[in-house]
């Protein structure tokens, strides 16, 4: 993609799936990270909270970038009636949490920045994902096979769960994923102009 050559990406997240679908894309990167506080205010919407964490993990980033870099950070949560579902700390959280899901439609909304030393912005991309009714057995089967707890709501996209039990999507794929790429890639070509 010879419109960022002359510019280093940098992906500012340990995720094995942002640092996958960034490669997939075709885009060259290095990965740098800095353990940042992810709280937020209770009383912030939810849909602010994904980007609002994406702009903080970049300005902990921002002291280590020259002039010729970019930092791509993001965050995703999963929404369902406005509560977000966060990664569980175990499989009992993680059951209650997919026990809710189940047969409902919720939202994934991952906030992306783009940060340079010179200019910063940053965006919201939100995809509805619709499950089949799950059965205890199978939410246990899958947490015990998949063990879901790095992932917001308690699940993967690309797994068992979403191969099985998804009934629907609409909006992008990548975004649930942790990355909406399409949506990168348009924000970097405006960034870079």
């Amino acid at each position: 993609m010879n419109q960022f050559e002359n510019i280093q990406l940098v992906l500012g997240s340990k995720s094995p799936r942002r640092s996958q679908l960034l490669s997939e894309a075709g885009f060259k990167f290095e990965i740098r990270t800095k353990d940042t506080d992810e709280s937020f205010s209770d009383d912030m919407p939810s849909l602010e909270v994904a980007e609002y964490l994406a702009r903080k993990k970049a300005n902990a980033l921002y002291a280590t970038l020259p002039d010729n870099e970019i930092v791509i950070t993001a965050d995703s949560v999963v929404i369902l009636d406005d509560k977000i579902y966060n990664k569980p700390e175990n499989h009992m959280v993680a059951f209650n949490m997919l026990r809710q899901l189940s047969g409902r439609e919720h939202c994934v909304a991952t906030g992306v920045c783009l940060m340079s030393k010179h200019k910063c912005t940053s965006f919201t991309t939100l995809t509805y994902v619709v499950f089949d009714r799950l059965s205890d057995d199978e939410i246990n089967y899958y947490i015990t096979n998949y063990l879901p707890f790095d992932k917001a709501g308690s699940y993967g996209i690309q797994d068992w769960i979403g191969l099985c039990k998804v009934n629907a999507i609409r909006g992008s794929y990548s975004n649930v994923m942790g990355l909406p790429v399409r949506d990168v890639y348009n924000a970097l070509l405006d960034f870079c102009r």
